[in-house]
């Protein structure tokens, strides 16, 4: 079984170093081949550029074999060519952007089950903001404003990304939801379960647990159990 991690959006502005250093030493050093899913950002055709702004953004931390895969739509995220490189990839890493077009093209795809498949076999699954959000049980779609079934990689969850500066007035609509725990994560901020059931954060800023008719902030450093 790999890692997972969980980023709150802003990724590579400079600020995320300390989380995705600990992911590429995870997945095996800076050999380790990493592969970008540009797909959130595909909707305003932005997934270009996004995914030339994570190549960039990797090889600045020392990464040697970085690619952001055109995965773009459903019928791309059955091609066999960007499955094989998905299920050799040691970091997979989903951008943000449109988080509806994002679950609904991975959904059910064979790219996605090369992801689960490289996972199994030791890779770091990582997402920032609305690549987060659709990891998790459900997920808030605001296109559509209703709460929608994920990817179901982070049990009982809701990420809720950007916690810092819109985020976090989401909450009060998705607290009356049962069994979930709302996790709403700091831009510039990510947590990472390297130690089994234990999340540690890094970056910047925090993450916030809304669960139990409780609220819990952990800093950087800090761990927590889901």
């Amino acid at each position: 079984m790999g890692y997972l991690l969980l980023e709150g959006g802003a990724e590579f502005g400079g600020s995320m170093r300390d989380p995705d250093r600990k992911a590429i030493e995870l997945a095996g050093g800076f050999d380790a081949p990493i592969r970008i899913i540009p797909t959130a950002a595909a909707p305003d055709n932005n997934h270009q550029r996004a995914g030339n702004n994570g190549i960039r953004w990797f090889q600045s931390l020392g990464a040697k074999d970085v690619i952001s895969l055109p995965l773009i739509d459903k019928v791309s995220a059955n091609e066999a060519s960007i499955v094989s490189s998905l299920r050799r990839a040691k970091l997979i890493y989903m951008l943000g952007g449109f988080t509806g077009y994002l679950g609904e093209t991975l959904k059910g795809s064979a790219a996605w089950n090369a992801v689960l498949e490289a996972y199994q076999n030791g890779a770091v699954v990582a997402g920032s903001s609305a690549g987060a959000m659709v990891m998790c049980k459900f997920y808030y779609d605001p296109s559509q404003g209703q709460v929608v079934e994920g990817l179901n990689l982070v049990l009982n969850s809701i990420v809720l990304p950007h916690h810092n500066t819109f985020g976090k007035s989401w909450a009060s609509r998705l607290l009356e939801i049962s069994q979930v725990t709302l996790i709403g994560i700091d831009e510039f901020t990510g947590m990472l379960n390297e130690a089994g059931q234990f999340w540690t954060v890094y970056g910047g800023q925090s993450v916030t647990l809304y669960r139990n008719h409780r609220i819990e902030t952990y800093q950087t450093g800090q761990s927590f159990s889901l």
